[in-house]
């Protein structure tokens, strides 16, 4: 079983997520956090297959919860959930080895397990 967590300072964003991946892939492990720092304090305890990370949060943006991860060696997949149609957040992803998607809202259903597919 996979296990999933969703970082989104906005409930209604995780909501809506986590009712898709129900729908969709339904052997999953689902944990959903509006706080990034409460999440990334969980990553070692819940040990995500993957991370479906907002980059537009308060305290830590996504950008600095991945710097974080790097700095700490955290090599969980991560696929960056946004609504940055930004070429230059689009670029920055691509520095992180452990990115594997840029996904932009509003998304389809399908993307969301096309991620969960290449972990």
């Amino acid at each position: 079983m996979k296990k999933i967590m969703l970082v989104d300072d906005k409930e209604m964003s995780n909501f809506i997520m986590r009712k898709f991946l129900e729908m969709k892939v339904p052997d999953c492990e689902i944990y959903d956090f509006t706080d990034s720092e409460g999440a990334f304090g969980q990553i070692d305890i819940i040990k995500p297959d993957l991370i479906f990370l907002d980059l537009n949060m308060p305290v830590m943006s996504g950008w600095d919860f991945l710097r974080q991860m790097a700095t700490e060696q955290k090599l969980n997949k991560v696929a960056i959930v946004t609504s940055s149609t930004s070429e230059m957040d689009k670029e920055e992803s691509t520095q992180y080895d452990n990115i594997i998607d840029f996904i932009v809202k509003p998304f389809a259903p399908e993307q969301l397990v096309s991620a969960i597919s290449r972990v």
